[in-house]
């Protein structure tokens, strides 16, 4: 059993939830390193030395071409085999707004076969324009290690501008039904089904996260670190809770502990 879990929490120009995206982590007690890609394309570091991957929010090479693509291609074609051992392996993955963004457009989510194909992405928001604002959230997709014990219904903010998810025809759809593979989906505060704003980028089936087939790689677009603490919430004062810890917490507390009692 892992005492002490390994996470990297991968980086590069233009990434800028990292810090937050680190603190979650070593709040459960991993060790953090925060690494620029560079470090692992040119060998410098090896990605099998860690238990967790992390591909945090921000606007990766500023968004150029579409959001993520820059840094998918280049987890594709420079460390795609890596990943692939890595998740093989049992360790887990995870991506946030621009990261899951990123491993769509690298193939590794949804990951349905076991080509490096692009089966989903994430494209323009049907406002047509950025959105930053909160959102309830359905959790659903069980066998998801990450969302283990999680409320069915919790409340994170989104910041994106390409937040809109887009399986690649009708087969994808069904098989993400049929696996288990919809993690999140946006609702209304009284939980039905939402309408804009509440599905703030028009996500087919308001899908809002997903999981591979292992349920250990999973992106979302709703950021879990900028809800890690209770008084982060935007009404935090009026709702008398004694908890120090936010609805995004479960998420990473989930991570550390499925490694030290799995790998």
């Amino acid at each position: 059993m892992i005492k002490n879990p390994k996470v990297l929490v991968l980086r590069t120009a233009g990434t800028n939830c990292n810090e937050e995206t680190a603190f979650g982590f070593s709040y459960f007690g991993a060790s953090v390193d925060q690494m620029h890609v560079h470090a692992l394309a040119t060998g410098q570091s090896k990605l099998a030395d860690y238990h967790i991957l992390v591909l945090p929010g921000g606007f990766s090479y500023g968004d150029d071409i579409a959001s993520g693509r820059i840094l998918a291609n280049e987890l594709r074609l420079k460390l795609g085999e890596d990943i692939k051992k890595f998740i093989a392996d049992g360790k887990l993955v995870l991506g946030i707004c621009n990261g899951f963004q990123i491993l769509t457009k690298a193939g590794i989510l949804p990951g349905l076969s076991s080509s490096t194909g692009q089966e989903a992405t994430l494209f323009h928001n049907d406002s047509a324009k950025f959105e930053a604002r909160w959102v309830h959230l359905s959790v659903t997709g069980g066998k998801c290690v990450w969302t283990q014990g999680i409320p069915a219904q919790i409340y994170l903010p989104v910041a994106h501008g390409e937040g809109k998810f887009i399986p690649r025809d009708s087969k994808v759809l069904d098989a993400l039904r049929g696996n288990g593979q919809i993690v999140f989906r946006y609702r209304t505060a009284s939980g039905t089904s939402p309408s804009y704003p509440d599905n703030p980028n028009g996500s087919i089936e308001h899908i809002a996260g997903i999981c591979d087939p292992t349920g250990r790689v999973l992106g979302l677009m709703p950021h879990p670190e900028r809800h890690f603490l209770n008084h982060q919430h935007p009404f935090w004062s009026r709702l008398g809770k004694k908890e120090k810890l936010g609805d995004g917490a479960k998420i990473f507390e989930n991570g550390i502990k499925y490694v030290k009692e799995n790998l």
